[in-house]
């Protein structure tokens, strides 16, 4: 086993790392819309949804990894209502490659986020 970090993405705001690598296999912490500097980005769930992705390919590098690589998605939203606003965002960045991908309404996010998503991907 092995824990990513990367000053390219948020530092971790509890007890967790922002990924573990487990044989071939990367699991990433879910990435809110936090900025790398750890500031919430502000604006509507599609600017938050862009950040997610941001910090999701940071981490994913730290890995050796990539979007392309992604076999697994979650997506957590605070209200279904912006589901087709993310998933514009989301096709942006999953548009030829089109992984496995869950998608869950919760009551709160951390920091009071509107999206939050983890992957599990392939390490090169």
């Amino acid at each position: 086993m092995k824990s990513i970090f990367t000053k390219e993405a948020p530092a971790a705001i509890g007890p967790y790392s922002q990924g573990m690598i487990v044989n071939n296999l990367f699991y990433s912490s879910g990435q809110i819309p936090l900025t790398k500097e750890g500031q919430m980005v502000e604006g509507d769930v599609q600017a938050q949804t862009h950040q997610v992705f941001e910090n999701l390919k940071a981490v994913l590098a730290a890995a050796g990894s990539s979007l392309e690589q992604v076999v697994k998605a979650t997506v957590f939203i605070q209200d279904m209502e912006e589901f087709a606003s993310i998933n514009e965002v989301y096709g942006q960045y999953f548009s030829e490659h089109k992984p496995a991908r869950s998608c869950v309404e919760v009551a709160r996010l951390p920091k009071d986020a509107k999206v939050e998503i983890e992957v599990i991907a392939l390490v090169k």
